[in-house]
């Protein structure tokens, strides 16, 4: 599972897994063990606005300093996402 990068981000590890990439961009944030169905999952928007499929066990000062480091970040994070996939960013309606 390729990590965005090498250091956690409030304590969670941001990763995408390459079966997945099928979707548009997301991160999901994890613990070490990297388990999906466990994870926060974001997607984002091509302005680096992200909008949260599911919070796993996230606080909610986690969530928001998730979502504003994918803002700050989502550039550098897209250029890793395109890696792996040519689907890009996410373009559903506002949750």
């Amino acid at each position: 599972m390729p990590k965005y990068y090498g250091f956690k981000v409030c304590g969670h590890i941001l990763y995408f897994t390459t079966h997945c990439t099928v979707e548009a961009m997301h991160v999901h944030a994890g613990n070490e063990e990297l388990v999906e169905r466990i994870a926060a999952k974001f997607f984002v928007k091509a302005n680096g606005d992200s909008v949260m499929e599911k919070a796993g066990d996230l606080k909610s000062w986690q969530i928001v300093g998730i979502q504003q480091f994918i803002k700050e970040n989502y550039r550098e994070m897209y250029a890793r996402w395109q890696e792996y996939s040519d689907t890009g960013f996410y373009r559903g309606e506002e949750k």
